[in-house]
């Protein structure tokens, strides 16, 4: 295997997000709010500037490379959180009867689901605004995994069981991606 003897990545800070590190725990603050996550490894480190972060390793094996492509991809989703957010759209499609969505409290409820006598749930998370307007569903967060998460329980809320799913597409469907 191929050692690389130093490999160090930057990622820009924006002006009206700030990033700081208490231990191995990574806060970054922005104005739609705050986000914690904590980034451990013995070979990477995170180093915090006043306009950029920066992540090293010292002879970098293929694991601490995808470990530090990782590390970006998670720091740059929750600066993209805090700044501007998630944003996902759902949509109710029904061809033999009408479902009824709502949320109440921290549970989304499919009702009438295949003529169904008693409502489907799905967990919403802490932290997800989720909004049923008909048949659109918007589902907000800073938190990506959280949102993501929260749209896949109500799409799997709505699964069709014991019946053929090329008659019967009923259903939640995510439409479309915040950003995308």
């Amino acid at each position: 295997m191929a050692r690389i003897p130093e490999l160090k990545e930057t990622i820009t800070i924006p002006e009206d997000v700030t990033v700081t590190k208490e231990n191995e725990t990574l806060i970054v603050k922005g104005e739609k709010g705050e986000l914690k996550r904590i980034f451990s490894h013995p070979k990477v480190y995170i180093k915090i500037n006043k306009e950029n972060i920066e992540i090293t390793s010292k002879d970098v094996l293929r694991i601490e490379k995808a470990l530090i492509g990782t590390y970006i991809a998670h720091i740059k989703n929750m600066i993209k959180g805090v700044s501007i957010g998630f944003e996902y759209k759902m949509k109710t499609v029904f061809s033999h009867f009408p479902i009824k969505t709502s949320v109440e409290g921290n549970q989304f409820v499919i009702q009438n689901f295949l003529g169904e006598r008693s409502a489907r749930y799905a967990n919403i998370i802490d932290g997800v605004n989720v909004e049923a307007k008909g048949d659109d569903i918007t589902v907000k967060g800073i938190d990506k995994e959280k949102v993501g998460q929260t749209v896949a329980n109500i799409e799997r809320a709505t699964r069709v069981k014991k019946r053929d799913i090329r008659v019967f597409q009923d259903g939640v469907y995510r439409i479309s991606k915040g950003g995308r």
